[in-house]
């Protein structure tokens, strides 16, 4: 029979991959097998495996030009290696023939080979070059694809095509951008955008990295960034190409400025995937020109308002890029206008974005609070504990601003009372700073006064507690500013009384033994209210920076300094400059009984409650004793000790058997940290409501006499850095000791910002007065002084335990020591 030809013919403006094949004729069917009975088999039989080399060069070679039309496509898509390196000649040879269909497939059937076998780069490195001479939009976007390919196989013909190519890709570029309308080759106005695009592809790919290259194409970018219609889609998919090749390659500043700017005017488009995708690539020019994008601050900022989703989650990342020292204020204003107006689903993002942004790139601490106010007031359901524990750190710190702060929370607080995080902040400044609120203390140059009364800081407080009664942290915290304020204003203690006590019955177990142990202080240990209610100690920002640092990451090792605070992290001052110091579990190595102990560390950093009044964060553990995760919360908050020890809990002091255990034990009681319920001496007969306290006197005053002197010790010493203790003991009070610690350096360089830390046990508490500086002189020439009050509420039982750490500067650089102090005098 004769042989059959294909029955159709290729298109000559045709620019289809060989992924597209005319139809097959019966001789190219799926298997030999499938051959009517009786045909000659005249081509090479496609199987399923693989192609007959001889049967493919064969066809390539026959004189019917559809037939190698076939062949190349066969071998376009299905050859093998093997097959690449066989018929790979055959292939250059049809890469010169005058059939302009059988050139460009020919091209495309090369990029299968070299994709197969990319040493065979080199043998169309010139074939791929003189095709660019051509005028066929269909060969020269084959060529191009191949020039392509070529380039991401071999670092050869990269250079190679610089040398030889880029004359041919601007004439084609020019050419084709300055030609008049052909029907052919137009779409939507616009001459063959697919032919731009391929060109404007392999423009980025030679230039980038290479000036000379990048030089000479600059004229021409710029030519069709300001030509190309940006009306239509076909020119906006150029423009598009166009900004992404001189963003690629080394081009000049104004030519980056011009990208930019048709940027800029795609924000502007209807269309949200024009939008979406110029966002996009403006997140990637800032790296190159962020002066100029910051040019489109204000189209930027329209985009975060957009109906879309995707494309306000897009700007406002862009935004977050865009914010530096110079435009922070007017951008976070912006952010935090439309913070009031913006989707409930979008507001987890844009208040935890402008939070980021002002704790980076605040310097003043009265702006910070500022802002982060009206984020509380606007959003505060969806700020995060760690931000909300971040600005009390900082209240802490700013003395100056106390009044200032605690007066804008109260007013926020009417306005915004159903925000759950302002409560949290508001409550907890109203129950430390309570005076400054109603005696206006600390005004403001400009601050408006306002009247509040003894009576209107209660109320505020209490329909906190009565809103947020479901939230037990929030109620806790309010609780917690209660009794803070029976102490602050005493004309309000009875109601105070009644507020908590409606909580003694509350379901939520946390709340309600709050209720009973802050209602036994206000109603029958007023000598010791005062003392036990004092204003928190300033919290350090440093170890808070540290410590929300180290929570973020998966582990870290035990003997090595806390990572340094991210770019998030608060860069506000704080009066003295603190070194980074190590994490607060290394520090905490003391186990509950006085001896070292291996430290286990759990972390909960959404326990706003818990982060806040400084518990929970570790948990320690003798070897055989579980740990314990019912430590009372208001004894750890008042340093008193732990809560009694549990009858059968290991390691314990032995206690007889309980026949009867009181319906309401104070807790609050014992200043002693294991004693068992069973050890209670006989003599105090144990009545339904019995208070452990009744053992401290109304006149029990906590100075004594003039104090005993005891033996002085070498502390801690090493080759750098010797630490003595000076003891004295009241007589009057067995359970505290002052410290005198003397800190003296051994070496030839002087120590500078240098911080001494301690830690004790629970059963003990300390107090470490200021240092009497901060600079170590170096050879033992001066020392430094600091004071430690100590006070061991097992005195007689267990002896002092105390694990110290010394963190300073040699030269700039950071320096570490640490150690346990165990030689202790006896008596102590």
């Amino acid at each position: 029979m004769s042989r059959r030809s294909g029955t159709g013919t290729w298109p000559s403006s045709c620019s289809s991959t060989c992924s597209a094949t005319p139809p097959i004729s019966p001789r190219w069917s799926a298997s030999s097998s499938s051959r009517p009975r009786g045909t000659r088999r005249s081509g090479w039989a496609t199987s399923a495996s693989c192609c007959s080399s001889t049967s493919g060069r064969r066809d390539l070679n026959h004189p019917n030009q559809f037939i190698v039309g076939l062949a190349l496509c066969a071998l376009g898509n299905i050859c093998s290696a093997e097959m690449a390196r066989d018929l790979s000649p055959e292939v250059e040879r049809l890469m010169r023939s005058r059939e302009v269909n059988t050139k460009k497939k020919a091209a495309l059937c090369s990029i299968r080979i070299v994709r197969k076998v990319p040493d065979l780069a080199e043998n169309f490195m010139a074939l791929a070059a003189s095709l660019l001479k051509e005028k066929h939009h269909g060969v020269l976007i084959s060529a191009i694809q191949l020039c392509t390919e070529l380039c991401k196989a071999s670092k050869d013909a990269l250079e190679y095509l610089r040398k030889n190519c880029i004359e041919g890709l601007v004439r084609i570029l020019r050419d084709v951008s300055n030609s008049s309308y052909a029907p052919e080759y137009d779409v939507s106005g616009i001459a063959d955008p697919f032919l731009h695009i391929r060109v404007l592809k392999l423009m980025r790919i030679l230039g980038q990295g290479d000036a000379n290259c990048s030089e000479y194409m600059n004229d021409i970018l710029a030519q069709v960034a300001t030509k190309t219609e940006s009306n239509k889609n076909a020119g906006n998919a150029i423009l598009y190409e166009c900004v992404q090749t001189i963003m690629g390659i080394e081009a000049t500043s104004g030519l980056r400025v011009l990208a930019i700017n048709i940027l800029g005017r795609f924000l502007s488009n209807r269309d949200n995937n024009i939008r979406y995708v110029a966002l996009n690539m403006l997140m990637r020019a800032i790296a190159v020109d962020a002066l100029a994008v910051q040019r489109h601050r204000t189209t930027i900022l329209e985009c975060v308002k957009d109906a879309d989703a995707s494309i306000r989650k897009r700007a406002l990342e862009l935004v977050f890029l865009l914010v530096n020292d110079t435009n922070v204020k007017p951008l976070t204003k912006e952010l935090i206008d439309y913070l009031s107006i913006a989707d409930p689903d979008f507001k987890g993002d844009l208040t935890s974005k402008i939070c980021s942004i002002v704790e980076k790139f605040s310097q003043e601490k009265l702006w910070y609070l500022d802002q982060m106010f009206k984020v509380l007031s606007l959003a505060g359901n969806h700020v995060k504990d760690d931000v909300c524990h971040a600005l009390i750190v900082v209240l802490s710190n700013a003395s100056e601003l106390q009044g200032y702060s605690v007066r804008s929370l109260y007013k926020a607080l009417q306005a915004y009372g159903k925000q759950g995080s302002l409560v949290r902040v508001a409550v907890w400044c109203i129950g430390e700073y309570g005076e400054m609120l109603v005696n206006n203390v600390g005004m403001l140059d400009g601050e408006e006064k306002i009247t509040v009364t003894e009576s209107d800081a209660v109320d505020a407080v209490e329909i906190a507690l009565n809103r947020h009664s479901a939230d037990a942290t929030t109620g806790a915290m309010c609780l917690v500013a209660l009794l803070k304020l029976s102490s602050r204003f005493p004309s309000t203690s009875e109601r105070v009384k009644q507020i908590v006590a409606r909580n003694k019955e509350n379901v939520v177990l946390e709340l309600q033994q709050r209720s009973i142990e802050f209602s036994s202080i206000i109603q029958r240990h007023q000598s010791i209210r005062s003392s036990l209610l004092e204003r928190m100690p300033v919290l350090d920002e440093a170890s808070y920076l540290v410590k929300r640092a180290t929570a973020t990451q998966a582990t870290i090792s035990a003997n090595k300094l806390a990572p340094t605070v991210a770019p998030g992290g608060l860069k506000l001052p704080n009066g003295v400059a603190k070194p980074t110091s190590a994490p607060l579990a290394d520090l905490l190595d003391l186990s509950s009984d006085g001896a070292p102990a291996s430290t286990t560390t759990s972390t909960t950093p959404n326990d706003f409650l818990q982060d806040l009044l400084g518990i929970g964060g570790v948990s320690t553990s003798t070897a055989g004793v579980p740990s314990t995760a019912s430590t009372d919360i208001l004894m750890d908050l008042l340093s008193i000790g732990s809560s009694p020890s549990q009858n059968g809990t290991p390691g314990q002091a032995e206690s007889k058997p309980v026949h009867a255990v009181p319906e309401a034990i104070d807790l609050l009681g014992s200043l002693s940290s294991t004693t068992s319920v069973s050890e209670i001496k006989p003599t105090h007969s144990v009545s339904q409501d019995m208070d452990l306290l009744d053992g401290l006197s109304s006149s029990t005053s906590f100075s004594g006499p003039e104090k005993t002197v005891h033996p002085s010790i070498t502390a801690f010493q090493s080759t750098t850095l010797k630490i003595t203790f000076d003891f004295k003991r009241q007589p009057g009070n067995a359970r505290e000791t002052t410290i005198h610690a003397t800190f003296t350096n051994l070496t030839s360089c002087t120590y500078t910002d240098f911080i001494f830390q301690a830690a004790v046990p629970k059963f003990i508490q300390l107090k470490l007065d200021p240092a009497s500086g901060n600079t170590v002189p170096a050879n033992g020439n001066g020392s430094v002084t600091q004071g430690l009050n100590v006070t061991n509420n097992q005195q007689g039982q267990k002896p002092l335990a105390m694990r110290i750490r010394m963190s300073y500067k040699v030269n700039g650089e950071d320096r570490l020591e640490q150690g346990q102090v165990n030689n202790f005098p006896s008596g102590l």
